[in-house]
C-alpha cells in the first residue's frame, strides 16, 4: 500500500442553524476548524414536514402547470381508450 494517499482525518466543530454545536471527525479543512451549516435537519422542508411546505410556495401548482394532467391520468395513455 502507498504511503500518504488516504486524507488526513481529524476533528472539527459543525454549527447547526440555529447555533447548536457538535464536533465529529472529518477530512473537512484542519484540526480544530469551524463547519457553518446553511442548510440541515433543524431547517431542510424535507425533514420538517415536507410536502405541505413546498405546496405553500406553489411549487406544486407550478409542477401542474408545466406538466398538465401528469399526476391526475395514472400514466395510462389517452389514445388507448
Amino acid at each position: 500500500m502507498k504511503a500518504d494517499t488516504h486524507p488526513d482525518y481529524h476533528e472539527i466543530t459543525v454549527v447547526m442553524t440555529d447555533g447548536t454545536e457538535f464536533k465529529t471527525r472529518s477530512t473537512y479543512g484542519k484540526e480544530g476548524e469551524v463547519l457553518k451549516l446553511d442548510v440541515d435537519p433543524k431547517s431542510h422542508p424535507a425533514w420538517q414536514g415536507g410536502t405541505h411546505k413546498v405546496v405553500e410556495k406553489g411549487q406544486l401548482s407550478k409542477f401542474e402547470k408545466r406538466y398538465g394532467s401528469f399526476l391526475t391520468s395514472g400514466g395510462k395513455d389517452e389514445k388507448a381508450n
